[in-house]
């Protein structure tokens, strides 16, 4: 599988795994501070050829995620999910721990940004849903992000998240009449 948008990673390792799964150039941010010099290139990157982030499933991953989103917007998203991102010791979690095959998948997935001002899905659904408090809101945003690959996100980053990748009423309702059947077997 050749890519031909340039893939956004976190470091060397993420770099190798990538290249492991798909042929694909990268641009490695080298940690959550990304550098005005790595956002220029992929900015370049962007405009040239488009431009997929991959990056580890935690915090600082989202947060690298974040920055280049509001700093080079249109630029398309990947997400592995957590379980799929462990060392097999147990230990780190990132996408340099994840299969080939697991890379490949989440490439198959990948979401688009959207411009904020378009609304999709309101806070409102994601209360009646039960996605935002409540006792099992935490384990539903789990098996929502995983359903529509957008990956974990609290209830807060969930509706923007939502919004970002365009997911519409059709395909939330969907996902979420999937979850409901889960939890009733």
């Amino acid at each position: 599988m050749k890519m031909k948008e340039i893939i956004v990673v976190e470091g060397k390792s993420d770099t190798i795994a990538v290249q492991n799964a798909v042929q694909a150039d990268t641009i490695e941010t080298n940690g959550s501070a990304v550098s005005f010099e790595t956002l220029e290139k992929i900015r370049l990157a962007q405009q040239r050829r488009g431009v997929i982030i991959l990056t580890d499933p935690d915090f600082p991953g989202q947060r690298i995620r974040n920055i280049i989103s509001k700093e080079v917007p249109g630029c398309k998203h990947a997400f592995i999910p957590k379980e799929e991102a462990v060392a097999e010791n147990g230990g780190s979690l990132g996408v340099e721990h994840a299969s080939p095959e697991i890379i490949r998948k989440a490439f198959k997935h990948v979401k688009k940004d959207m411009p904020e001002e378009a609304e999709i899905i309101s806070r409102s659904d994601l209360v009646n849903a039960g996605l935002i408090g409540g006792a099992r809101a935490k384990e539903r945003r789990e098996k929502l992000g995983l359903l529509l690959h957008i990956g974990y996100a609290n209830g807060k980053q969930l509706h923007k998240r939502l919004q970002m990748f365009q997911i519409t009423k059709e395909e939330f309702s969907e996902a979420y009449r999937q979850i409901e059947r889960g939890e009733q077997e």
